[in-house]
C-alpha cells in the first residue's frame, strides 16, 4: 500500500469550492490540486526538501505485458510542468470515466 499521509481538513466552504473549481479546470482531484499548491509553496519558499518523491503523472497509471502498473515519474518540462497535451487527455479520460466526481452537484 502507499506511505503516502493522510490529513484532515477543514476549509471554508467557499474556499472548498473555488478549489473544485481550480481542480476541475485543471482536470485534477481536489486531493491533487492541494497537493501541487502546496508543493509549489513550498518549493517558492525553498523549503520543498530533496527527498519529495515527484507527483505521479495525470491519469491513469500505465500497465505492464503482465497486467501490473509501470511505475513511472512525469518529466516536468521548461516550466517545472507536465508536458500539457498528454497529461491534460489523460486526466479528462479519468475525470469522465470517474463521472467528475469532485465536482459538486449541480
Amino acid at each position: 500500500m502507499s506511505d503516502r499521509k493522510q490529513i484532515p481538513l477543514r476549509l471554508d466552504p467557499a474556499v472548498h469550492e473555488a478549489l473544485v473549481r481550480w481542480a476541475a479546470d485543471d482536470l485534477r482531484s481536489v486531493n491533487a490540486q492541494i497537493e501541487v499548491l502546496l508543493r509549489d509553496s513550498l518549493k517558492r519558499a525553498g523549503r520543498l526538501p530533496s527527498s519529495a518523491r515527484p507527483i505521479r503523472a495525470p491519469g491513469r497509471p500505465k500497465r505492464g505485458a503482465a497486467g501490473e502498473p509501470v511505475v513511472e515519474s512525469a518529466e516536468p518540462d521548461a516550466g517545472g510542468g507536465v508536458p500539457e497535451a498528454e497529461a491534460a487527455a489523460d486526466a479528462r479520460e479519468r475525470f469522465d470515466a470517474e463521472g467528475g466526481t469532485d465536482a459538486p452537484p449541480p
